[in-house]
């Protein structure tokens, strides 16, 4: 391209130029570590590939994303096949990725995993070990940059919510320094007496988390005396200081949110206790005064079974002092007397005599009648047991035409019992025979 003073170019054309001459470098391979991964609604993937000397943008189309049989994440490895170009709208060089395959993890993100891993072995992330926040903090110590939007945030919400000191050490957080200064800042603030401390940063890249995964800042923050929030402005990625921390914020200003109540809410929360209370206490005094009324009226009760206790015992009294006057003792006396005449008039022999005699009387008749009335039924009962003893006697079964047959002692019921010649005695209604057996026959018609 040809330009001057006097003909210079438009930028459109030198992006243009760029992109051409990228084009025409062709199709290329390339190895190295993901960090940055974007997926936005459209379907495409936005991605960085990284060495520890550069940083290559890289774009993946839906079209091909559909065909990688694994998910791109930070901290893979990957080999890529792509072409360069230029995106216009930012003049920034990128890759335009077709193809992808793993390669193994990248060297800082496997130091991450083993370093993880290690400390987790330790016991440094126990859950068991997290320790809650203080209520209502008297000072708050914060670690992060003075330069950065975080302290900013933190401060304002902090006198939103509900203003408490706040005690600053300032500290980079990302560059090699940083982990010293995060330490030191640590240091600082927890010597100069806070009762719980925030450290972070704001938003910013992954590659921008290094500070929060080294590990003297994650032992610090896990030796911290007092209760540490780890509040690294990134939501979705999780540095080793979050899981150190005693509690995580996604944010600053979410940090600053757990640190402090919402002074509204306490005065809201104070005012519907007052509230509570001035109600329960009405119900007590009401409980009270009832407690009063009944046990009032308990008393008058009391009073009044006392007071008609006192006047029955009076009323006794005075019936015992009326019943021991000599008139009294007269009148019972004559009540005696008549009485005893009474019974000694009832208990009269001529009277008793007669009552005797009459009482002697119907017990005869009662008598004889009994005595007649058994006998008629025990001659029932008699002719009764009589015909019972008839009707079953084996006389009466001869009288109606049978006959009884023995072979010497024994009673003959089957003619099987008996042989030809044998001498039988049959007994009659009227008499006997004896027989001889002329021919048996077992069966009917049969011998």
């Amino acid at each position: 391209m040809e330009s001057s003073r006097e003909k210079p170019i438009s930028v459109a054309e030198v992006v243009r130029y760029a992109a051409r001459t990228l084009d025409a470098v062709g199709l290329l391979w390339l190895e190295g570590e993901v960090t940055q991964v974007t997926k936005p609604a459209s379907g495409h993937l936005y991605f960085s590939l990284r060495d520890r000397d550069a940083v290559l943008p890289a774009i993946m189309w839906s079209r091909d994303l559909v065909r990688t049989k694994f998910r791109i994440e930070p901290g893979q490895r990957l080999r890529v096949r792509g072409r360069l170009g230029v995106y216009d709208r930012d003049g920034r060089m990128q890759l335009y990725v077709d193809f992808a395959e793993p390669a193994g993890l990248g060297a800082a993100a496997l130091a991450l995993e083993q370093l993880k891993q290690k400390l987790a072995a330790e016991g440094i992330f126990d859950p068991a070990k997290k320790r809650p926040l203080p209520r209502f903090p008297r000072r708050i110590g914060v670690v992060t940059s003075r330069h950065g939007a975080a302290v900013h945030d933190i401060i304002r919400t902090v006198q939103r919510r509900l203003p408490t000191p706040i005690l600053i050490a300032d500290a980079a957080v990302q560059g090699e320094t940083a982990p010293h200064q995060i330490v030191m800042g640590m240091a600082m603030v927890v010597r100069a007496g806070v009762d719980v401390v925030i450290v972070g940063r704001g938003g910013g890249a992954v590659t921008d988390l290094t500070a929060f995964n080294h590990e003297r800042v994650v032992r610090t923050i896990a030796r911290c005396p007092v209760p540490v929030i780890s509040a690294v402005g990134h939501e979705v990625d999780l540095s080793l200081s979050d899981l150190a921390a005693d509690a995580r914020a996604s944010t600053p200003t979410a940090a600053a949110e757990l640190v402090v109540p919402d002074g509204h809410v306490l005065v809201d929360l104070l005012t519907k206790e007052r509230r509570r209370l001035d109600r329960e206490m009405h119900h007590v005094l009401d409980r009270a005064r009832q407690d009063l009324d009944r046990s009032t009226m308990a008393l008058h009760a009391r009073g009044e079974r006392a007071l008609a206790a006192t006047r029955a015992q009076l009323l006794r009294l005075h019936e015992r002092l009326a019943g021991l006057h000599p008139r009294a003792r007269i009148l019972r006396n004559r009540t005696v007397l008549g009485d005893l005449e009474r019974r000694l008039a009832a208990a009269s022999p001529i009277r008793r005599i007669g009552r005797a005699r009459q009482d002697l009387g119907m017990l005869a008749a009662r008598c004889d009648a009994a005595m007649v009335q058994s006998l008629a039924e025990r001659r029932a009962e008699l002719a009764q047991l009589g015909a019972q003893m008839a009707a079953l006697s084996p006389l009466a079964v001869l009288d109606r035409g049978y006959a009884m047959v023995r072979s010497g002692d024994t009673i003959v019921r089957d003619a099987g019992q008996v042989k030809a010649k044998e001498r039988l005695h049959v007994r009659l209604a009227r008499g006997s025979l004896d027989v001889i057996v002329d021919r048996v026959k077992t069966k009917e018609g049969g011998e």
